[in-house]
């Protein structure tokens, strides 16, 4: 087996990751997880990551990093802030800065230990919220500094980087990953079956009416 067989994911148990979780299912021989516990909002995600990992039989590690809160308040984090994707010329403030260059730093050292080269991320810069650690351009930056830093070549694979969310949907069919989709958690209010009403929510569902499909979440829901 080749270094290039194996691969890691950033894995959050979302609806993007799990259809990177697939995707990487379909290229790799060997595919592991890495989920980040970073003080988000609600442990559901987690669970979802889990649960995912658990149906799909990949190893899965799980860090805790509790320093983002320490670094400043974000509606990610802290449930007394409202969730506001409204302002159009600023990012929303569910924006955690730093958030995804440490996760795929903290990512390639645990990658580095394990013998692995490839890591693969949802991030997609076509996505609504236009976060800044989501370009191809930060991501490029990023792969080559950490194979700079770590003397160790990765490569960051980005499947969603500039599809649509119907797009992404239409990919994860083409894959089998609805089932696993069922598991997966986006809503933002931390509750199942979603709230339906809050900005990742309503982009979810607008992915899966685009692209013909029902979303299999709610089949799931209790």
């Amino acid at each position: 087996m080749t270094q290039k067989s194996k691969a890691l994911v950033v894995f959050s148990g979302g609806a993007d990751s799990t259809i990177c979780l697939h995707w990487a299912l379909n290229k790799f021989s060997t595919v592991e997880a890495i989920t980040f516990d970073y003080g988000q909002r609600h442990k559901i995600e987690i669970e979802a990551a889990m649960n995912i990992c658990k149906a799909n039989d990949i190893p899965q590690k799980i860090v805790e990093i509790n320093s983002f809160a320490q670094l400043g308040d974000n509606a990610l984090m802290n449930n007394s802030i409202e969730i506001d994707a409204s302002k159009k010329d600023e990012l929303p403030n569910t924006f955690v800065p730093g958030r995804n260059l440490i996760f795929l730093t903290m990512a390639a050292a645990w990658a580095y230990n394990r013998g692995l080269s490839e890591i693969v991320t949802g991030v997609c810069q076509t996505d609504f919220s236009g976060y800044p650690d989501c370009r191809e351009e930060t991501i490029n930056a990023l792969e080559k500094s950490i194979s700079l830093g770590m003397d160790h070549e990765f490569q960051l694979h980005t499947p969603l980087m500039f599809i649509t969310k119907a797009e992404s949907i239409q990919m994860a069919h083409e894959l089998s990953a609805f089932e696993s989709l069922a598991l997966s958690h986006t809503c933002y209010e931390g509750i199942s079956p979603p709230c339906g009403q809050c900005p990742s929510c309503e982009l979810r569902q607008r992915g899966f009416d685009e692209a013909g499909f029902d979303d299999p979440i709610f089949l799931n829901s209790k």
